[in-house]
Protein backbone atom coordinates (compact mmCIF):
# COMPACT_ATOMS: atom_id res chain seq x y z
CA UNK A 1 0.00 0.00 0.00
CA UNK A 2 1.44 3.67 -0.84
CA UNK A 3 1.61 5.50 2.21
CA UNK A 4 1.83 9.38 2.30
CA UNK A 5 2.59 11.86 4.70
CA UNK A 6 1.67 15.79 4.68
CA UNK A 7 3.79 18.00 6.23
CA UNK A 8 4.52 21.87 6.38
CA UNK A 9 0.89 23.11 7.55
CA UNK A 10 0.78 25.88 10.46
CA UNK A 11 -1.16 29.53 11.22
CA UNK A 12 -0.23 32.23 8.86
CA UNK A 13 -1.34 35.61 8.74
CA UNK A 14 -3.09 36.89 5.42
CA UNK A 15 -0.66 37.50 2.96
CA UNK A 16 1.79 34.87 4.01
CA UNK A 17 3.18 31.81 2.64
CA UNK A 18 3.83 28.05 3.63
CA UNK A 19 5.28 25.48 1.32
CA UNK A 20 3.65 22.04 2.26
CA UNK A 21 5.12 18.91 1.64
CA UNK A 22 4.27 15.11 0.28
CA UNK A 23 6.48 12.26 1.01
CA UNK A 24 6.01 8.68 0.08
CA UNK A 25 6.36 6.17 2.64
CA UNK A 26 7.00 3.29 0.55
CA UNK A 27 8.72 3.05 -3.11
CA UNK A 28 6.14 3.60 -5.81
CA UNK A 29 5.55 1.08 -8.20
CA UNK A 30 3.82 2.94 -11.43
CA UNK A 31 4.48 7.08 -12.60
CA UNK A 32 1.10 7.96 -11.25
CA UNK A 33 0.37 11.62 -11.10
CA UNK A 34 0.36 13.37 -7.60
CA UNK A 35 -2.19 15.88 -6.45
CA UNK A 36 -3.57 18.15 -3.64
CA UNK A 37 -6.73 18.82 -2.32
CA UNK A 38 -8.12 20.82 0.26
CA UNK A 39 -11.83 20.70 2.60
CA UNK A 40 -12.36 23.70 4.64
CA UNK A 41 -15.24 23.30 7.72
CA UNK A 42 -18.67 22.66 6.20
CA UNK A 43 -17.17 22.11 2.76
CA UNK A 44 -16.93 19.38 0.75
CA UNK A 45 -13.24 18.57 -0.68
CA UNK A 46 -11.46 20.56 -3.21
CA UNK A 47 -9.17 20.42 -6.18
CA UNK A 48 -6.39 21.95 -5.49
CA UNK A 49 -3.05 21.36 -8.24
CA UNK A 50 -1.90 18.56 -9.86
CA UNK A 51 0.73 17.19 -11.49
CA UNK A 52 2.09 14.20 -13.64
CA UNK A 53 5.42 12.13 -12.37
CA UNK A 54 7.61 14.09 -14.86
CA UNK A 55 6.58 17.28 -13.59
CA UNK A 56 5.37 18.75 -17.22
CA UNK A 57 1.70 18.61 -16.96
CA UNK A 58 0.54 20.50 -14.23
CA UNK A 59 -3.45 21.73 -13.73
CA UNK A 60 -4.01 24.02 -11.01
CA UNK A 61 -7.55 25.65 -9.34
CA UNK A 62 -8.38 28.56 -11.08
CA UNK A 63 -8.41 30.51 -8.10
CA UNK A 64 -4.90 29.80 -6.98
CA UNK A 65 -2.45 29.00 -10.36
CA UNK A 66 -1.04 32.27 -9.91
CA UNK A 67 -0.13 31.82 -6.44
CA UNK A 68 0.92 28.36 -6.05
CA UNK A 69 3.39 25.80 -6.98
CA UNK A 70 3.50 22.03 -7.37
CA UNK A 71 6.54 20.85 -8.02
CA UNK A 72 8.88 17.68 -7.18
CA UNK A 73 12.45 17.21 -6.40
CA UNK A 74 13.79 15.63 -9.72
CA UNK A 75 14.21 11.57 -8.55
CA UNK A 76 12.93 11.82 -5.42
CA UNK A 77 9.37 10.90 -3.46
CA UNK A 78 8.64 14.29 -2.26
CA UNK A 79 6.38 16.59 -3.83
CA UNK A 80 5.56 20.12 -2.63
CA UNK A 81 3.06 22.80 -2.85
CA UNK A 82 4.66 25.99 -2.60
CA UNK A 83 1.55 28.80 -1.41
CA UNK A 84 1.56 32.36 -1.58
CA UNK A 85 -0.45 35.18 -0.90
CA UNK A 86 -2.79 32.73 1.30
CA UNK A 87 -6.31 34.33 2.17
CA UNK A 88 -8.36 33.66 5.34
CA UNK A 89 -10.67 31.63 3.06
CA UNK A 90 -8.26 28.94 2.42
CA UNK A 91 -7.78 27.86 5.86
CA UNK A 92 -8.71 23.73 5.32
CA UNK A 93 -6.72 20.78 5.91
CA UNK A 94 -4.71 20.37 3.16
CA UNK A 95 -4.53 16.65 1.62
CA UNK A 96 -1.79 14.96 -0.76
CA UNK A 97 -3.42 12.53 -2.91
CA UNK A 98 -1.66 10.03 -6.05
CA UNK A 99 -3.25 7.70 -8.21
CA UNK A 100 -2.07 4.89 -10.42
CA UNK A 101 -2.50 6.51 -13.79
CA UNK A 102 -0.44 8.62 -15.26
CA UNK A 103 -2.09 12.05 -15.95
CA UNK A 104 -3.23 14.64 -13.33
CA UNK A 105 -6.87 15.58 -13.11
CA UNK A 106 -9.40 17.26 -10.73
CA UNK A 107 -11.52 14.62 -10.41
CA UNK A 108 -11.35 13.54 -6.61
CA UNK A 109 -12.50 9.90 -7.38
CA UNK A 110 -9.49 9.44 -9.90
CA UNK A 111 -7.04 9.59 -7.18
CA UNK A 112 -6.78 5.68 -5.45
CA UNK A 113 -4.18 6.89 -2.23
CA UNK A 114 -4.60 9.82 0.72
CA UNK A 115 -2.75 10.95 3.50
CA UNK A 116 -4.24 11.95 6.56
CA UNK A 117 -3.89 15.75 5.77
CA UNK A 118 -2.44 18.92 6.97
CA UNK A 119 -4.07 22.02 8.56
CA UNK A 120 -3.46 25.06 7.32
CA UNK A 121 -4.98 28.58 8.86
CA UNK A 122 -4.82 31.69 7.84
CA UNK A 123 -5.65 34.45 10.10
CA UNK A 124 -7.10 37.90 8.80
Amino acid sequence: QVQLVETGGGLVQAGGSLKLSCSTTVRTVTPGATAWFRQAPGKEREFVAAMDWSGRSIIYEVSVKDRFTISREGGKSTVYLQMNNLKPEETAVYYCTRRNGPMPTMARDAYDYWGQGTQVTVSS
